[in-house]
């Protein structure tokens, strides 16, 4: 049995896509024969990043020892947060995060021992923390990076430099880790070359994937009369909208800005309602769209009168509505053409472990290719607003005609339900901890 040190600053009673990966997969470790010791956050906070959600609780293992970082949070956004990241510098936040963990995590491993330290990111700032308690105990450590930090389109940056300077960071940091978990096969690959030095280190790909146990009943939601299109997450709209003001200047600065984060909203879905609705206002009568998540008022505003506004749902809530619908929305943002997206939204697994059809308005990448290997799907490009009406259009009168369309084959979909992903993750600390041991790094600065 190996103890690992498992840092995850989104565990429960903190809700959201991170915390469940982190939750089932200290649950996993825990039944394939190691012995994770968590070191977490606080719990919730005002952050719509980290909402409560007690139910999420559930899905770890319940005699896991846990260490929480001592609060308050200091405020990840406001002036603080800006002028630090204008000027490249540790934000509160992550001072406070990198201070508290590590003081924590060499205080627990002190006491018992470690044999590796895991790092579920973001923040990406527990990778300094993770590389630095490694090399100051001697023994390896494992990031998981759920988004590809610098590498990920969805990551704005200043200036050139800005990101040239978290590029570094990236390189130093992944450098000294004995094992790289990314979460798609697209961002193993860009990793690889964009830092061709760590071709020598254990790279593997382990997506989000989705659990069993939340699909163990049948759907508690009866079938409805009308036409119920549902998307579960964030919509991004007022970022975005913040995004496509900045832009020009970033672009001016040679900062990061080339995508259009509003096609992650639901906003031209509500255009192609409109249309429909336009060319047949019979045929979009019972024509409903459900949105759950941590709604701005951005997002309330600007939904429509055929919304349903659910705000934020406890996971197993979320997971009944989305099994409840005749359509699952899933958008992502806009990329030029022959470019391949990075990430994989966390929903997509669930909204095909749903077994419900799913309207992909996604660019090229593995959400696609996921969602067409996998579900009854209509794909487009994001901002495709006729190719999303003509769907939404064949699939009222399909449903007008012939009732409710049938579950879909799930043929595929296990190869990505937790356990296995577990068992995978469980694997890789096997082989870190069983390796010859290596020489420790020197230690990395934790603030720079």
């Amino acid at each position: 049995m190996s103890r690992v040190l498992f840092l995850a600053y989104y565990f429960p009673p903190t809700g959201g896509a991170g915390t469940q990966r982190s939750a089932t997969f200290a649950r996993e470790l825990v039944v394939n024969g190691h012995e994770p010791v968590v070191i977490t956050g606080p719990g919730p906070s005002d952050s719509v990043w980290s909402p409560a959600d007690a139910t999420l609780s559930g899905s770890a293992a319940q005699d896991v020892e846990i260490h929480r970082v001592a609060g308050p949070i200091p405020a990840s956004t406001g002036r603080a947060a800006a002028l630090a990241r204008r000027l490249d510098q540790p934000s509160p936040f992550e001072r406070w995060w990198v201070d508290g963990a590590t003081h924590v995590g060499l205080s627990v491993a002190g006491r018992d021992g470690i044999d590796a330290v895991y790092a579920s990111m973001s923040p990406y700032e527990s990778g300094r923390v993770a590389a630095a308690v490694a090399a100051r105990l001697g023994v390896p450590w494992i990031a998981d990076l759920r988004d590809p930090w610098a590498l990920d389109e969805m990551r704005e940056y200043p200036t050139a430099l800005h990101r040239l300077r978290d590029l570094s960071r990236m390189r130093t940091v992944l450098g000294s880790a004995a094992a790289i978990v990314m979460n798609t096969p697209e961002a193993k690959r860009r990793l690889l070359d964009r830092f061709p030095e760590l071709g020598g280190t254990t790279v593997v790909h382990i997506p989000n994937g989705w659990d069993a146990g939340d699909f163990a009943t049948a759907p508690r939601r009866p079938a409805t009369a009308g036409f119920r299109i549902v998307h579960t997450g964030s919509l991004h709209t007022r970022a975005a909208r913040q995004g496509r003001r900045r832009a020009l200047a970033r672009r001016m600065l040679g900062g990061r800005a080339p995508i259009d984060l509003l096609t992650r909203s639901h906003l031209f879905l509500v255009e192609a309602v409109q249309r429909v609705a336009a060319r047949d206002p019979e045929l979009a009568r019972s024509l409903e769209i459900h949105l759950a998540g941590n709604l701005t008022e951005a997002d309330r505003r600007s939904s429509g009168p055929n919304a349903v506004l659910h705000g934020y749902l406890p996971h197993c809530d979320s997971v009944e509505l989305l099994r409840s619908a005749d359509l699952l929305f899933l958008p992502m943002q806009n990329l030029p053409r022959g470019r391949r997206a990075t990430i994989v939204p966390g929903k997509t697994y669930e909204y095909l472990a749903s077994g419900r059809p799913v309207l992909a308005a996604v660019p090229e990448g593995d959400a696609r290719d996921l969602v067409s290997a996998t579900a009854a799907a209509w794909a487009c490009v994001p901002d495709d607003v006729d190719g999303m009406a003509a769907i939404l259009r064949r699939e009222l009168l399909r449903k007008r005609e012939h009732g409710r369309r049938p579950d879909v084959r799930r043929a595929e979909i296990d190869r990505f339900e937790r356990r296995r992903l577990g068992r995978e993750l469980a694997e890789l600390v096997d082989r870190v901890t069983s390796a010859p041991s290596r020489r420790a790094r020197p230690e990395l600065r934790l603030v720079s």
